[in-house]
């Protein structure tokens, strides 16, 4: 690393989009240098261009070439082009998905190599990224296989709710067909380890939400409550994770008993992200649970219908940032803490002290 501080990687996402204005807007808390040495992989004439049409004066940052050059309390950008670059703001277009592209290999080429501690990913067009090179429905999916994760866990967070999903970005006519106990088992591990490793939770709670309506209602609405989802939770059960369920989801989130847990776990990505988006949608937080490394994003998407009109709230791009150094610092105390655990010591309740 180039010193002792975290460095947050950041990729600018769509350059159409509201991408840059909520980098810039985020900045502009002077919290971000205390905590952290951001490093911006993105378009160097993007962030000229909304520097200069969104008024963004805080905007203050160093371009270096190599991420070896990140030293010191400062925001620096990796010009990841291209020179040619074509603003269109608040329109789709394959070069602006070209450049998010190039921006996001360039800051996981750092990452692999350990100089960066987290990536943070500003939201791209999964239609306008699409291209022979590149053939994934979102940041997850490349980022699972870029780190060789068999499998990983798109959890939406906030202070007090995170909210995993079992199926992601597939049609809901799927959704019923890749269902099944052991995927069930699969996401709902990564959960629980993530609680603790990324969140600093020791013994999470986490509530699983049954796939059909009231929960299939004893079976009159469907069986998968019965014959895959229960059976999963007596199999986490047995395995000391402490998962509750399957709830209802209306009335799960409609009286509040999600409050009650450190995690919830949905069947697919409606279910789990609309009560989320509802509930927490400024500040909420896109966690990629289940990889090597840590990366985060904002909830929200390229927003083009507002992009360049002054209007985006940077409040979940912060968040993401915040949430990154977080993990990383809970994930550094946990490996401490299960390389050295406390010893255990007998303890006779008779003796005198």
């Amino acid at each position: 690393m180039a010193d002792d501080r975290i460095i947050i990687g950041i990729s600018q996402g769509d350059t159409n989009g509201i991408g840059w204005e909520v980098i810039g807007k985020a900045f502009s808390d002077n919290r971000i240098l205390e905590i952290c040495t951001p490093v911006i992989y993105g378009s160097q004439k993007a962030a000229a261009f909304y520097k200069k049409e969104l008024n963004l004066e805080h905007l203050n940052y160093t371009v270096i070439r190599n991420i070896s050059e990140a030293v010191g309390r400062k925001i620096y950008l990796i010009n990841t082009g291209p020179e040619d670059l074509v603003i269109e703001v608040g329109k789709m277009t394959t070069m602006a998905g070209k450049a998010a592209i190039t921006a996001l290999e360039a800051a996981t080429e750092d990452l692999k190599k350990g100089a960066l501690h987290a990536l943070v990913t500003a939201p791209f067009n999964k239609q306008s990224v699409q291209s022979d090179s590149y053939k994934f429905p979102g940041h997850t999916e490349y980022l699972a296989q870029a780190f060789g994760a068999e499998e990983v866990l798109m959890l939406l967070t906030n202070e007090h709710l995170r909210i995993g999903v079992v199926t992601g970005h597939i049609p809901l006519s799927e959704v019923s067909q890749k269902i099944n106990k052991e995927i069930i088992l699969k996401k709902l591990r990564i959960l629980e380890k993530s609680l603790r490793s990324d969140f600093g939770i020791i013994k999470p709670k986490i509530a699983i939400l049954g796939l059909n309506p009231h929960a299939g209602d004893g079976g009159l609405l469907g069986k998968e409550e019965e014959t895959i989802i229960q059976p999963a939770i007596e199999d986490a059960i047995r395995d000391k994770i402490l998962a509750f369920g399957p709830y209802p989801a209306d009335g799960f989130f409609g009286s509040n008993t999600y409050k009650r847990f450190d995690g919830i776990l949905a069947m697919y990505h409606d279910q789990g992200l609309a009560p989320f988006k509802a509930l927490a949608f400024e500040d909420g937080v896109n966690y990629t649970a289940g990889l090597s490394i840590i990366r985060t994003s904002p909830a929200h998407g390229t927003g083009y219908d507002i992009a360049g009109q002054n209007e985006a709230n940077p409040s979940s791009f912060l968040a993401a940032i915040f949430m990154a150094v977080d993990a990383y610092r809970h994930r550094l105390l946990y490996q401490e803490i299960t390389r050295n655990p406390l010893p255990y010591k007998k303890v006779d309740p008779g003796a005198e002290e």
